[in-house]
């Protein structure tokens, strides 16, 4: 019997030995089993900015590239690169020599030019006056064949009364015959005066001619004369070009000749030195094709240069180039985008402001620099995380009359993925919840239905999100936690 009693007491033990066991292996089982997460607590936010970020450099409002407008070797050149230099400042110098010879050779031919010209219009005038003296002939010539016709008419009147008496043997023959050579006379002298005034026309008008000859010799020299004028101030003003004065205020940023090189001009000017105007500065950055879409002109931004280390500048976009360039065109040609399946880009450009004049004079074109621009702004926000959203496929429809919560897919398209987050709830379980988004800054992105302040959203780690199911029970990690909530309080 005792033997009996002392094997039930050891088989009882084993037995509860077991048991609790299997208790402690199931509990460390299910305590293996929980997933660790990391949350946030949702708040209201004062301000949720979304910001577009993009490469560039630093350029100046306009480059002016100075070139050589007169041949000649360069014989000083006054400035430096990186001089800044004021309008009006002497920049080079280039021997006037042979603009000099140039010139006086002009001069002497513009002096024959007028010489040329005065003797001309010296002719006009002898032409005119000797016109005067022929029309004057002409007028007398048809006066004195005036006085002829009158002494015509008188000897035909008393040759037709001689006549008549003649006949009735009142006069002799002789009045008669001197009647009558009376007539032939006048007669005479009026044909001799009208060949005289033909004659006299006839003067008159090759005059006429010699004079508009004249006067088209005037004209002639006084085009050549203008001309040889004209050449004259040319060279005169080409000799002035001989210095090259800077035509506005600005630095010096490349000087690419040396003194005692020959500078050309015409179609292959020799290119002098190069400034630019600081006055306003402004910073061209390269925008990713999927970004230019929210950023528009009038948009604010914060500039860094790099040469500047962490320094911010205030900026505001005042140009977006509407013409797309591929990220390997360097050229900025139509043609290198002709078909070409690569990722794309557009040009803006930002004008710094309120700039501080040890900033301005610190600044160079051609400096590397980086633009966050503020596309929008939300004000009084819920914002997470943006690892804490998960996109999911969207629920299976179930057999039988539902309502439908949108609209259904048509066929042959894909079925869009729902968003939403994880919630944490008392029991230490998650919820999976459908929201709606808004605008996304930096590091969160704008909830704009399906959560309210107060919920508190899983945001990692990303491979335990990717693995979580609805109902699942996870460990809260608080350190990790508050330090995610910590770095999403700011956008």
């Amino acid at each position: 019997m005792a033997l009996n009693r002392r094997k039930k007491i050891i088989i009882a033990v084993v037995v509860v030995a077991v048991l609790a066991l299997i208790v402690i292996i199931s509990v460390f089982a299910s305590r293996k089993e929980e997933l660790e997460v990391t949350t946030v607590k949702l708040e209201v936010r004062p301000e949720l900015r979304s910001t577009v970020t993009a490469s560039g450099e630093v350029r100046p409002v306009r480059y002016i590239k100075l070139t050589s407008e007169v041949p000649g070797r360069i014989l000083e050149i006054y400035v430096n690169a990186g001089d800044p230099v004021k309008k009006g400042q002497q920049l080079v110098r280039v021997d006037p020599t042979q603009l000099q010879s140039s010139q006086e050779a002009q001069w002497a031919a513009a002096q024959a030019s007028l010489s040329d010209l005065q003797n001309a219009r010296n002719a006009v005038a002898n032409s005119q006056q000797a016109l005067v003296v022929n029309e004057a002939a002409v007028a007398q010539e048809k006066q004195q064949i005036v006085s002829a016709q009158i002494e015509l008419k008188t000897a035909e009147r008393e040759l037709k009364r001689a006549t008549d008496l003649v006949e009735k043997n009142v006069i002799s023959r002789f009045e008669y015959d001197a009647a009558r050579d009376r007539y032939d006379s006048a007669k005479a002298k009026l044909e001799a005066q009208q060949i005289a005034v033909k004659e006299a026309q006839e003067r008159a008008n090759q005059q006429r001619v010699a004079v508009k000859e004249a006067q088209t010799s005037v004209k002639s020299s006084e085009m050549r004369a203008n001309q040889q004028q004209a050449l004259l101030r040319g060279q005169a003003s080409q000799r002035e070009k001989a210095t090259q004065y800077s035509p506005l205020n600005g630095v010096v940023v490349d000087v690419p000749t040396r003194v005692g090189e020959y500078a050309v001009s015409a179609l292959s000017s020799t290119p002098l030195m190069t400034i630019a105007d600081m006055s306003t500065i402004n910073v061209e950055v390269n925008v990713d094709e999927t970004e230019i879409a929210s950023v528009e002109v009038g948009q604010q931004a914060k500039i860094k240069v790099d040469a500047l280390g962490d320094k911010e500048l205030n900026a505001v976009v005042t140009l977006k180039n509407p013409l797309a360039i591929a990220k390997s065109d360097t050229q900025g040609g139509l043609s290198n985008r002709v078909n070409v399946q690569e990722a794309k880009e557009f040009k803006v450009t930002l004008e710094l402001d309120n700039l501080p004049d040890e900033v301005r004079n610190s600044l160079r074109p051609g400096m590397n620099s980086t633009a966050t621009i503020t596309t929008k702004i939300h004000n009084n926000v819920i914002a997470v995380p943006l690892q804490a959203i998960v996109p999911k496929a969207p629920p299976t429809p179930t057999p039988g009359p539902s309502v439908a919560s949108s609209a259904p897919t048509p066929p042959g398209e894909k079925a869009k993925e729902i968003k939403g987050v994880y919630l944490l709830e008392k029991n230490n379980k998650v919820k999976f919840v459908e929201v709606t988004t808004g605008i996304t800054g930096e590091s969160d992105i704008e909830i704009t239905g399906g959560l309210q302040p107060g919920a508190e959203v899983v945001t990692g780690p990303s491979r335990v999100l990717k693995t979580l199911k609805e109902g699942a029970t996870v460990k809260r990690q608080t350190k990790a936690a508050n330090t995610n909530a910590n770095a999403s309080g700011g956008s």
